[in-house]
């Protein structure tokens, strides 16, 4: 099992706990995402019958499947989030192997200490030839945020402070699928653009969403004067109308878990054609 590290466990349920009352405020890019997850959920031409909604936070996604006929196990690491379903850690997952056809994961993955067993342990909770649906924001997101947290620090006359989480990139996320044991694993990357009218609307979209800064090793608060470069950094941004663009880079992650019925890549030299002589303009 992890540590209690990079990310504190029991601060991560507390800030879930918290957004539970007030998520529907700022629910736009979990809503955005669960439409993109159902949109790729209605490709597949198979049924599902059980599914497991890993990192529920209001059962939003939870209802949509039910309402498709499936039989739905929600869970969350919050208390509140997970009051109907089974509340645990994506790392400490209770499920027996096989118990699931379909499991989906929205905003959830990107703060999990140990995210290569989580992945591990979801494969395993898939029957054969199961599907794995998720998404959460990858490398890349809020670069606008990340500049006035340097602004700050600076401003204070101290180093880099760990105000912001480590955030994984589509290469690093498609190994770790592969590493876990996926089948035909695909990640691929959407970018959000959001428009703020300051600093502390960002900041309360991310509290609403649970996304504040839960690190293990977090330092203490801005003081004035880091607060006020942080303000006026991300001011600098502003577009006429006053709203300075922040971005989120969404990971989409899918899998299969493996089943000998699956397609298989051709076995490496099995090729009949050249691929030089392909790509040969013609004389």
């Amino acid at each position: 099992m992890s540590q209690d590290a990079p990310f504190d466990r029991r601060l991560r349920r507390l800030r879930r706990d918290r957004a539970a009352r007030n998520f529907e405020e700022a629910d736009y890019l979990h809503r955005r995402a669960s439409d993109e997850l159902i949109e790729r959920l209605d490709l597949v031409k198979r049924d599902f019958a059980r599914a497991l909604d890993l990192g529920c936070a209001d059962g939003c996604l939870s209802r949509r499947l039910r309402e498709r006929g499936l039989a739905v196990v929600s869970c969350d690491s919050g208390h509140l989030f997970a009051a109907s379903g089974v509340q645990a850690d994506e790392d400490r997952l209770p499920f027996a192997d096989g118990s699931f056809d379909l499991i989906v994961s929205i905003g959830a993955l990107d703060s999990v200490n140990d995210l290569p067993g989580a992945l591990l342990l979801v494969r395993r909770a898939l029957k054969p030839d199961g599907l794995f649906l998720a998404a959460f924001a990858g490398a890349g997101s809020l670069p606008r945020l990340r500049r006035a947290m340097l602004a700050a620090d600076s401003a204070e006359g101290r180093g880099v402070s760990a105000r912001l989480h480590p955030q994984i990139d589509a290469r690093a996320a498609g190994d770790l699928m592969t590493r876990a044991g996926f089948a035909l694993p695909v990640v691929d990357v959407e970018r959000v653009e959001i428009r703020f009218s300051g600093l502390m609307r960002l900041v309360r979209d991310l509290r609403a969403m649970a996304a504040t800064n839960i690190l293990a090793s977090r330092t203490r608060p801005l003081g004035r004067t880091g607060l006020g470069a942080a303000l006026a950094d991300f001011e600098e941004g502003a577009d006429p109308g006053g709203k300075t663009s922040e971005s989120v880079e969404l990971l989409h992650l899918l899998g299969w878990a493996p089943s000998p019925d699956q397609p298989k890549p051709a076995r490496r030299g099995s090729a009949t054609a050249s691929l030089a002589k392909a790509l040969k303009p013609p004389s």
